[in-house]
């Protein structure tokens, strides 16, 4: 199973990189120097990846619809989006100092895809969904985005950073494969 459609964005980046969104569609990011042709090389280098976690994610998709929780409101969502100003700014605070990093802006979303996001301007971004998790979650989120202030991708360094502040991170990944969608479904239209 290979995505119907595929999605390129090209910024002053170093590396390709590759997501599944959960509209099933793919997401290539390139440096600006790279061809086409590179970039589909790239993508087909990856098929079996690509087709494995394309496959796993419907899977979890169709489950989290089997359970659905009902859809949140406009006024759900605004209540989730004040909430989330109001305690993670404390979080990022905290975790902050405990990795020494400084950061800029702090934006509270009502995202589809994403739990966090940090851009190389050091500003940060958090999904108000995060309300809905438990607090050990939204400290992961917070922890993670933080460290990409350290180390911009997810390499080895990047997780033992991330391992430094929460030694118990893989149970807490583990939990957002298994619940992430499920949560996120609420957003969907």
């Amino acid at each position: 199973m290979m995505p119907e459609k595929i999605f390129v964005k090209k910024s002053n980046r170093k590396t390709l990189s590759i997501e599944i969104g959960s509209d099933l569609n793919l997401y290539v990011k390139a440096p600006l120097n790279l061809s086409d042709s590179e970039i589909k090389k790239f993508i087909s280098s990856k098929r079996t990846w690509i087709e494995k976690h394309m496959l796993s994610m419907k899977e979890r998709q169709e489950e989290a619809a089997k359970n659905a929780e009902p859809k949140l409101t406009n006024e759900d969502i605004k209540a989730l989006a004040d909430k989330a100003l109001e305690y993670i700014p404390k979080r990022v605070e905290y975790f902050a100092k405990q990795l020494g990093v400084t950061y800029n802006r702090i934006t509270i979303r009502n995202q589809t895809t994403r739990w966090g996001s940090c851009s190389g301007k050091k500003n940060l971004n958090f999904n108000c969904l995060l309300m809905l998790m438990p607090k050990e979650m939204i400290d992961y989120t917070v922890v993670h985005e933080l460290c990409h202030l350290k180390e911009m991708n997810h390499s080895k360094n990047f997780y033992n950073l991330v391992a430094s502040i929460l030694p118990d991170y893989k149970e807490r990944e583990k939990w957002f494969k298994e619940n992430g969608n499920r949560i996120m479904m609420r957003m969907k239209k």
